[in-house]
C-alpha cells in the first residue's frame, strides 16, 4: 500500500503537469482534481452494500476506486507523452508478465464516456449526456425507487398500485388470510383488471375448493372468474366450478356450447343428440331439439342439392349456384334457402318450406317475410302474389300481409319489381300519409292521383300536375278529374 500511496503522491506532484490556468481548459491536471472531487461526492450517494461486488484488478485495488483510475489516466498521459510509464516498470512481476495497454480514458472519462483529450464537461452534463457511452459503473437507484419492489405493501397499497399501472409482485402474499383481503380490497377499488389479475393469482396458489368456498360468497369476484374462464376457454375449470355451486342449468349450457368446437358435422350431429338429456329448463331443452333436428335435416339437404348440382339436372342450380353449404346455418337462413331452391316442394319433403314452417312452428309473419324476400329475389311475382293471397271460408279471395304492405313494397322495390307490381301492393297501404310518401318516392302517379281524388284536394292534383309529363296518360287522367271536380261543383 505504501508503494500504491508513494506512486499517488509522485503523480500528483510530478512536475509533468503545468498548473491550472483559465486559459486552459483541457488541463489534465484540472480534470483530474474536478473529477476527483466528483467521485468524492458520489460516494454519499452509493450505497456501501455494494462494496461485495467491486471488480478487482490485477494489481489488487478495486476497479473504480480513486487510486485505480488515476493510475488508469497516469498511464494514459505518460504513454501518450514517453512511450511507457517508468513507474510501471518498476511495478510488481503481474504487469511484467501480462503487459497492460495503455488507457486512453482519464478519471472524467469513466463517468462521461469521453476520451481524456475531449473538452472538460460537469458531472451532471456527463450523467445527462445518452448520446455516449457510459463507462462508468451503474450507480445504485435511490432506496425511495426500490420501494416499487419492496415487500412491505399493504394489500391496500398493493391493489392502488396496480390500479396506477405499477408493477406489484403478489408472491408476498402467502397466507389464506392475506390473498382473501387482497380480493376484498381488488373487489371495492371497483377495477376489473386488477379484480381479475388478482383472481388469477389465487387460481394459481389455492386449491380449488378452498378457491370455490370463498368465491362463494363474493359474488362480484366469483362473476369476474366465470367470464374469465369462458373468455380463456378454460371449459373444466368452469364446469367443476359450477358443479361446486350446484348451477346444474349452467353445467348443461356450458357443455352445450362444446358444439362450436367440433368441426366434423357427423360428430357434432352425435354430440347434440347426447345434449338433449342434459338437466336443461324446459325451454332449453325444446331448443337443443331443434337444434338436433335441424342440423339431421340440413345434412339430408346438402347431401341431395349437392348430387342435383354435380349432375346439372336443375336449371334453377344451374342459373343460381349456391354459394355456401346450409350446413350449421342458420333456422332463417335454411327457410331462406328452402324457399329459393325447393319452394314448390310437397310438404311431405324434408326440404319444403312448409314442412320447416310446421316442423319448427315458425310464425306467419317470419315465414312470410322470408318466403317474399326468396321470390323477388328469384322475381317471381306470380308467387308472391299467391303468398299474399288469402280465401275466407265463402271462398271470395283478399289480399293479406302479416307484415304489412308498406313493408312489402319496400321488399319488391329492392328487388327492382317493375312500376305495375309496385302499384298494386302500393294502393293496399291503409295509412293515407303513407301511401302518398310511397307512391310518390317510387312514382307510382296513378295511386298518388287516385289517392287525391278520393281525397278531392285539387290544390295537390294541380300541383302534381307539373311533376308529370306533358302530353302522358297521367297528365290526361289529371285534367279529367279536375273537370269533373269543376262540373260537379257548379251542377
Amino acid at each position: 500500500m505504501s508503494r500504491v500511496r508513494a506512486d499517488e503522491e509522485e503523480y500528483w506532484h510530478s512536475s509533468k503537469f503545468r498548473a491550472f490556468t483559465f486559459d486552459d481548459e483541457d488541463d489534465e491536471l484540472s480534470q483530474l482534481k474536478e473529477s476527483k472531487r466528483a467521485v468524492n461526492s458520489l460516494r454519499d450517494i452509493v450505497d456501501d452494500e455494494d462494496d461485495d461486488l467491486e471488480r478487482v484488478s490485477w494489481s489488487g485495488e478495486p476497479v473504480g476506486s480513486i487510486s485505480w483510475s488515476i493510475k488508469e489516466t497516469a498511464s494514459g498521459s505518460t504513454s501518450s507523452l514517453d512511450g511507457r510509464d517508468s513507474s510501471l516498470q518498476k511495478g510488481s512481476s503481474s504487469y511484467a508478465a501480462l503487459p497492460k495497454p495503455a488507457s486512453s480514458y482519464s478519471l472524467s472519462s469513466l463517468f462521461k464516456g469521453r476520451n481524456k483529450l475531449s473538452s472538460f464537461q460537469s458531472l451532471s452534463d456527463a450523467l445527462t449526456d445518452t448520446g455516449v457511452k457510459n463507462y462508468a459503473p451503474e450507480l445504485r437507484r435511490p432506496k425511495a425507487e426500490y420501494k416499487d419492489y419492496s415487500s412491505d405493501w399493504s394489500p391496500k397499497d398493493t391493489v392502488r398500485r396496480m390500479q396506477r399501472g405499477k408493477v406489484c409482485s403478489l408472491e408476498r402474499f402467502r397466507s389464506l388470510q392475506d390473498k382473501l383481503v387482497l380480493l376484498d380490497e381488488a373487489v371495492a377499488g371497483h377495477d376489473g383488471n386488477v379484480i381479475t389479475a388478482v383472481l388469477i393469482f389465487l387460481k394459481r396458489t389455492l386449491r380449488r375448493e378452498i378457491l370455490f368456498r370463498e368465491l362463494e360468497v363474493r359474488q362480484v369476484a366469483l362473476c369476474h372468474l366465470i367470464h374469465f374462464l369462458r373468455e380463456m376457454g378454460e371449459q373444466k375449470f368452469l364446469l367443476d366450478l359450477l358443479r361446486f355451486l350446484d348451477r346444474t342449468e349452467e353445467v348443461a349450457l356450458s357443455q352445450y356450447r362444446e358444439h362450436l368446437n367440433i368441426q366434423d358435422v357427423e360428430k357434432r350431429r352425435e354430440f347434440l343428440k347426447g345434449c338433449i338429456g342434459l338437466p336443461f329448463s324446459a325451454e332449453d331443452t325444446s331448443h337443443i331439439q331443434d337444434h338436433y333436428t335441424l342440423l339431421e335435416r340440413q345434412i339430408i339437404i346438402e347431401a341431395n342439392d349437392r348430387q342435383l348440382e354435380m349432375a346439372g339436372q336443375s336449371e334453377l342450380f344451374r342459373k343460381y349456384p349456391r354459394k355456401a353449404s346450409i350446413l350449421n346455418m342458420p333456422l332463417v337462413t335454411t327457410l331462406f334457402y328452402s324457399c329459393f331452391y325447393h319452394y314448390t316442394e310437397a310438404e311431405g319433403m324434408f326440404s319444403s318450406p312448409t314442412n320447416l314452417k310446421k316442423t319448427f312452428k315458425i310464425p306467419d309473419k317470419q315465414y312470410v317475410l322470408t318466403a317474399l324476400a326468396a321470390r323477388a329475389k328469384l322475381r317471381a311475382w306470380g308467387d308472391v302474389d299467391a303468398l299474399l293471397t288469402t280465401k275466407n271460408w265463402l271462398g271470395y279471395t283478399k289480399k293479406k300481409a302479416p307484415i304489412g304492405f308498406h313493408r312489402v313494397v319496400e321488399i319488391l322495390q329492392r328487388n327492382n319489381a317493375p312500376v305495375q307490381v309496385l302499384q298494386e301492393y302500393v294502393r293496399l297501404v291503409e295509412d293515407v300519409e303513407t301511401r302518398l310518401n310511397l307512391a310518390t318516392k317510387y312514382k307510382c302517379h296513378d295511386v298518388v292521383i287516385e289517392t287525391y281524388r278520393d281525397l278531392k284536394d285539387r290544390i295537390q292534383l294541380t300541383a302534381y300536375k307539373c311533376k308529370v309529363e306533358r302530353g302522358s296518360a297521367e297528365e290526361e287522367k289529371i285534367n279529367s278529374i279536375l273537370s269533373n271536380m269543376v262540373r260537379n261543383t257548379y251542377s
